[in-house]
């Protein structure tokens, strides 16, 4: 249930709410079984609310400090290995959008529609993620990308807010403009907690098929860090709205 949400199931126990209303208080998946369970646990081994409140908070708090611990693994596309197991990009990006319970930030050049990334998105979306999509424009990419734009693979999910690093604000220091300049960045970041950092593209290809590797932060600064650092580039300005 993650730290925040066994908080909210205590704090309703606390309350004195209806044991009834209780699986309800929190409409995100998992939730609701998940409440049944500890409910139903409590009723058969005759535990005091008291207690069970107590309990389930000290729970949380260990949660949530074992969170705070920094942990990296890499995470790799393409053929596995039964004597090395590694964790699977694909997986891990649909993991990490079910993660998310207020803000995704994903970041990638190019994009095509992947199923499974898009269910999660949607479902993400629906539960109150605020989901923002920064992405690479044909127009950015000149020759090297074609087909749909990469943004289009998004727009069967209402509500992604689609951003992207426009041509006109390429050019750096004493150059006239920024042809050549990419918008190559591939991660993934939800509540600023966990982050996946990879050479795959959010497309079939990229997170499945193709050798890629990444690392999955989960902890510390960098997720965080990573986060704050594409705020700040939408609030100056580098990074724009694509309507």
């Amino acid at each position: 249930m993650g730290p925040s949400r066994l908080r909210v199931l205590a704090d309703r126990i606390a309350d004195g709410r209806p044991r009834s209303a209780i699986p309800g208080a929190l409409p995100v998946p998992g939730f609701a079984d998940a409440a049944r369970d500890v409910l139903a646990a409590i009723e058969a081994e005759s535990i005091p609310d008291v207690e069970a409140v107590a309990y389930l908070r000290g729970v949380a708090d260990g949660h949530a400090q074992h969170a705070g611990a920094i942990r990296v693994e890499p995470v790799w596309s393409g053929p596995g290995s039964h004597s090395v197991p590694v964790r699977a990009t694909a997986q891990v990006l649909v993991d990490l959008v079910a993660e998310a319970v207020q803000e995704l930030v994903l970041m990638t050049y190019s994009a095509k529609p992947y199923a499974p990334l898009l269910e999660a998105l949607r479902t993400a979306v629906r539960r109150g993620v605020s989901v923002i999509a920064v992405v690479e424009t044909l127009q950015g990419a000149g020759s090297a990308l074609g087909g749909a734009e990469p943004a289009a693979a998004f727009l069967t999910v209402p509500g992604v807010e689609l951003w992207h690093w426009p041509a006109a604000h390429r050019a750096g220091p004493g150059e006239a403009d920024g042809k050549g300049a990419k918008m190559h960045a591939k991660l993934a970041v939800a509540d600023r907690r966990v982050l996946l950092v990879s050479s795959a593209n959010l497309t079939q290809s990229g997170v499945a098929r193709n050798i890629e590797a990444g690392l999955l932060v989960h902890g510390g600064a960098a997720p965080q860090r990573a986060a704050e650092h594409v705020a700040e580039l939408r609030a100056r300005g580098v990074l724009e709205r694509l309507r």
